[in-house]
């Protein structure tokens, strides 16, 4: 007990730990690597044809209409009801494969795990609202590690469940339930944030603007712990009115003000451009690298190793990831030249995984494919952020995002939907590979120029000055 009491006395470790637990149990899905061999297969008996051309794209247009609602919306609730939510249909999203029989069942449950991923955003900007800004770091690296090793244990789980324990995938999706059964009931433990980034209301968004303009010379941070609880005390008396005319204005504001920081350089254009290609073609990839595994080695009539080829790329992942702290690089000038050419590998690893007859071989593919984007996506993450306030970071992430599901809302509505092409699950992995070897040309040229430029000025070239405009502090919340 006198440890609990410690623990919720403290400013930052009760939260990060509540959280650090619930994304753990969120993300411990035992059956998810499975969820394509169990909805063909007798429990479900929907055709393949239908999972791939009608049920996984309503997830993609779902996403899309939720995803910026949510985004306001968490900021507006102060992040704690949305991460409720997230665990509520988390939890239905289960009770519904176990137990609900029907297509019409398996179309709710793609429309609410819509806002079950749109809601990630909550969780990832939640710690920042209720802790001190010296703690960021080590808070993230807490919950970015719980989320890993939630998936990577669930993953490996459910194999070792399937192949030694020889459960079936109704019963590990009945295990499923009440694991993340667990998160719901953890997320009612979160405190809930005094403060948000963007509806603050009067008094705190112009003390806001104040801190901000006092950035460059260091005061800013002085000025926000001078402030102390005091500042905290006329967020919360000035929050009362956050749903007021006044507070959206100030709102509307600020968000604009982060719009402009936030791509205020080509740098940070560039690779905010790369994120939003890339992460649609891997979210795409991700989407339907189950019904590949099945058209290659169909789960009906061989063993099926999706949970542990998951768990083991999560790791290599992860380790990729993990590299980009011990590469001593100088990412503003090879960085888009890295984009591009780990962009091709991450081409071929896709085309190996289409056109591959051998199941293992697609597996490599696919590891090698996801390792490559890991790694990339930590480097532009790192880029982005470092140049940015937490504001304009969160706001960047959703913007993003949002484009990045916006292209994979029209691939999935060009070449997915039984509406218009309907192509076959081959087909659409050579499509993916298409797209990224497009990606990976553009940013190979654009590197090239990049290293040319800064090699031919004997001085500080325009690389060099746009790559410096932006802003001037690096804050710890940007990590």
């Amino acid at each position: 007990m006198g440890c609990w009491a410690r623990l919720k006395s403290s400013d930052w470790a009760y939260p990060t730990a509540v959280l650090a637990f619930y994304g753990f149990f969120a993300n411990c899905r035992i059956a998810e690597p499975f969820l394509a061999p169990y909805l063909i297969g007798p429990h479900k008996n929907i055709s393949e044809e239908v999972v791939t051309n009608y049920l996984f794209p309503i997830w993609t247009y779902s996403y899309l209409a939720f995803l910026f609602p949510v985004f306001l919306l968490t900021d507006l609730l102060r992040h704690k009801p949305l991460i409720v939510l997230q665990g509520l249909f988390l939890l239905l999203n289960y009770v519904l494969l176990c137990f609900v029989p029907g297509l019409t069942a398996m179309v709710f449950l793609e429309i609410m795990y819509a806002v079950v991923t749109a809601s990630d955003v909550a969780y990832f900007s939640y710690i920042y609202s209720v802790i001190p800004t010296e703690n960021y770091q080590r808070a993230t690296g807490y919950l970015r590690s719980a989320v890993l090793f939630g998936y990577t244990l669930g993953a490996g789980l459910g194999q070792v469940l399937i192949s030694l324990a020889g459960l079936d995938y109704f019963q590990i999706n009945a295990i499923t339930l009440g694991v993340v059964s667990v998160a719901f009931l953890l997320s009612f433990w979160l405190p809930k944030p005094k403060r948000s980034m963007f509806f603050k209301g009067r008094k705190a968004a112009a003390l806001g603007q104040k801190s901000q303009q006092a950035r460059p010379g260091g005061a800013a941070d002085e000025t926000v712990s001078d402030a102390g609880s005091g500042k905290r005390k006329m967020e919360r008396n000035d929050s009362t009115g956050w749903c007021g005319g006044e507070n959206m204005v100030n709102a509307g504001h600020l968000l604009w003000q982060s719009f402009r920081e936030s791509y205020s350089s080509r740098h940070l254009i560039y690779w905010s451009l790369w994120w939003a290609l890339a992460t649609a073609g891997y979210t795409q990839i991700m989407n339907y690298i189950q019904l590949m595994w099945d058209h290659i080695e169909p789960s009906a009539t061989s063993s099926v190793y999706n949970g542990g080829v998951e768990a083991a790329c999560s790791l290599v992942g992860a380790a990729a990831a993990l590299s980009v702290s011990h590469i001593e690089v100088n990412w503003s000038v090879w960085g888009e030249l890295a984009l591009g050419v780990f962009s091709a590998i991450g081409a071929g690893a896709v085309f190996l995984t289409a056109l591959a007859s051998n199941i293992w071989a697609c597996y490599a593919g696919y590891a090698l494919f996801k390792s490559c984007y890991m790694l990339l996506i930590t480097v532009t993450t790192f880029q982005i952020a470092a140049n940015l306030s937490l504001e304009c970071y969160a706001l960047t992430f959703g913007i993003n995002t949002f484009v990045a599901l916006a292209l994979q809302t029209v691939m999935t509505l060009i070449f997915v939907d039984e509406a218009t092409l309907g192509v076959d699950i081959v087909t659409q992995f050579i499509i993916y590979g298409s797209y990224y070897a497009v990606i990976s040309a553009l940013f190979i040229i654009r590197g090239v120029y990049t290293v040319c430029a800064m090699r031919s000025s004997p001085g500080p070239s325009n690389v060099q000055k746009e790559h410096g405009d932006t802003a001037e502090v690096i804050h710890a919340e940007s990590f």
